[in-house]
């Protein structure tokens, strides 16, 4: 499966914010030493080679863009809102599981309940759409908040990921 996530990166260029931004996608998917791989593989919006992946499925995004501006507002706003949107999906499911299935039930993940559990808890992957420049997810408002409110020159990198 497929999805947009997205970096927030200092830098002064978009070709190093672009740059940092692939770091972080590196480390994501194992591509450095020492690294855990959360995704598959990764494209940029900047490769126009592949026909299955970046521009090619999900249209023309930034490249990379401050976040500051119009088109990084939107992919900052896109990143936080399926973020969120991912987290009370995934918790709804939890508080339903704990309602109607019973502790075997849950424990034999029955109707991936157990798997919701996961998804909640989860610091990187599938249900977390933003990163900061060192590769962790930014899961709650505060956190955001924070990194918005520490840089001057903060840039948000897209990527398409699978997964």
């Amino acid at each position: 499966m497929h999805m947009v996530i997205y970096t927030l990166v200092e830098a002064s260029t978009r070709d190093d914010a672009l740059a940092t931004g692939k770091t972080v996608f590196d480390r994501l998917v194992g591509a450095v030493p020492h690294a855990g791989a959360v995704f598959d593989y990764y494209v940029c919006f900047d490769d126009d080679e592949t026909t299955v992946a970046g521009s090619a499925r999900w249209g023309d995004l930034p490249v990379a863009a401050t976040v500051e501006s119009d088109e990084g507002e939107e992919l900052l706003e896109r990143g936080w809102d399926a973020t969120t949107e991912e987290f009370q999906r995934n918790l709804d499911r939890v508080k339903e599981a704990l309602d109607e299935c019973s502790d075997e039930e849950i424990m034999r993940d029955e109707d991936l309940a157990r798997h919701a559990f996961h998804q909640v808890g989860a610091y990187d992957g599938p249900s977390v759409f933003l990163y900061d420049e060192h590769g962790s997810g930014i899961r709650h408002r505060g956190q955001l908040d924070r990194i918005l409110d520490e840089s001057d020159d903060l840039w948000i990198v897209p990527a398409d990921v699978h997964f």
